[in-house]
């Protein structure tokens, strides 16, 4: 049986109503065929009572003349055979079938009503006993009628059947109501699916149950129970990577600092300056790797809260992110571009909002090839502003787009980085609500992210929920 709900329920219904027409069934089936049975019965007597009535002593014998109308109560579309009989106690037959079976007489004027068969057919007989009484003498006449039953059974049935038909008539209308009603009963429970299916894998916020049913809203309390419990031990630990990398910080960049300055020591041998080098190029690394998770911890409170948020300007923003990373950019022969059109008013956490720019900035930089091109817009729209960043790089392999934006996933292994830009990035736009497009760049060259974010009102207070 499958595990469907819906079809749990309709067999719990099903079955006691299919059991209840049985019985019932049954029932009315043995009432008509009782029914048909008096009907038979009744005229099988008539027509005995009627022909005993003919029987008469003529010169001390016994004669019956057989009435016609005794024979016509019988006449039916069914074609129903008639037999009778009549005979003395002394064994003599006055009239009708010597073999038609006989049952032992009973008292006289007391009906006697039997099953029987002649010539291979089912027949259902009647008999009666009258005294007859000349000069003394008494003899018992036993006079019988018996008819085929194709007339009683067509009645049984036509009693019978259309008692049938209402009950499974309204079986299935019992079966359709119930399924219609299932389907707007479970609605509430399909909205709920939909709404959990539709969730941010981030979005820990506790199930509604105002429109359930009662008996639903336990399962559903116990879920937002789960929920919120989970919540709970996702906010510890990433309470627990911002306090490691707030507190990791501080000591890397002292061992930063000494590291520069014993490289500028005089005396050093050749192998000790090499091995300092690659110390402070290390340390530097996990420099950039605990600023980058204090930012994925920033990033992803600000998706979960509301934080105090003000109309941000994308245009001079990316303007500073440009000027910041052109260094970078000049150290690996990269032509880093922008281009600018505003205002792109944007309501958001100006800090966030410039660290999305920066990573999507850099991430490109550090992915282009010496020679290559990096290109950061901004554009505004009536009801939206979009960043993007244009590059002349390898690309993004197609299998692994839909991973780019998981936290420590690198496309390539020989490329510098702490693979948690385009998570940051990805962290970012949802808290602000932003939606992220990846397609290749111009002629299918390199990778082109677009980010686009809705267009600020005149004033905003917070980030909206």
């Amino acid at each position: 049986m499958t595990n469907s709900l819906r079809m749990r329920l309709l067999w719990w219904l099903l079955v006691p109503l299919a059991l209840y027409v049985f019985v019932t069934g049954k029932a009315e089936y043995d009432n008509a065929r009782r029914t048909a049975d008096l009907v038979q019965d009744n005229q099988l007597i008539s027509s005995a009572r009627m022909i005993a009535g003919e029987v008469e002593w003529v010169d001390g014998f016994l004669r019956v003349d057989v009435p016609p109308a005794a024979l016509e109560v019988f006449v039916s579309p069914y074609r129903d055979q008639v037999f009778y009989s009549v005979s003395v106690d002394d064994g003599r037959l006055l009239a009708g079938r010597p073999d038609f079976p006989q049952r032992a007489a009973r008292s006289p004027d007391t009906p006697d009503h039997y099953d029987t068969e002649l010539h291979g057919q089912p027949v259902r007989a009647a008999g009666i006993v009258r005294l007859m009484y000349d000069n003394g003498a008494t003899r018992r006449v036993r006079v019988t009628v018996g008819k085929t039953v194709r007339s009683r059974d067509a009645m049984a049935q036509q009693l019978w059947q259309p008692q049938l038909v209402r009950q499974i008539e309204m079986i299935v209308l019992a079966v359709a109501l119930a399924c219609i009603g299932l389907t707007f009963e479970l609605r509430p429970l399909m909205k709920v699916k939909e709404e959990v299916a539709d969730r941010d894998p981030m979005q820990l916020e506790p199930i509604r149950v105002e429109r359930l049913h009662t008996e639903l809203r336990p399962i559903v309390e116990a879920i937002n129970q789960c929920i919120a419990r989970l919540g709970v031990q996702v906010a510890a630990q990433r309470r627990f990577i911002a306090d490691a990398a707030h507190q990791l910080r501080t000591p890397l960049t002292l061992l930063g600092t000494q590291l520069q300055f014993a490289r500028q020591q005089d005396g050093l041998n050749p192998a000790l300056d090499e091995a300092l080098a690659a110390m402070h190029r290390s340390n530097r690394s996990m420099v950039g790797l605990t600023n980058k998770l204090l930012l994925l911890a920033q990033a992803e409170a600000a998706d979960n809260t509301q934080l105090a948020v003000e109309t941000v300007d994308l245009v001079p923003l990316a303007m500073e992110v440009v000027e910041d990373l052109a260094l970078l950019a000049q150290a690996r022969d990269i032509d880093l571009g922008a281009e600018l059109s505003g205002p792109a008013p944007v309501a958001g956490h100006r800090g966030l909002l410039q660290a999305l720019i920066a990573n999507l900035a850099e991430n490109a930089i550090r992915y282009t090839g010496s020679g290559g091109h990096v290109t950061v817009a901004v554009s505004a729209h009536a009801d939206s502003v979009a960043v993007s960043v244009l590059d002349d790089g390898p690309g993004i392999p197609a299998e692994s787009r839909s991973r780019v934006f998981e936290p420590f996933f690198r496309a390539s292994a020989d490329t510098e980085g702490t693979g948690l830009g385009l998570a940051i990035v990805r962290e970012i736009a949802d808290a602000h609500h932003g939606e992220i497009t990846l397609k290749p760049g111009e002629s299918g060259k390199g990778v082109h992210m677009i980010v686009s974010f809705p267009r600020a009102a005149a004033e905003e207070g917070s980030l909206p929920s």
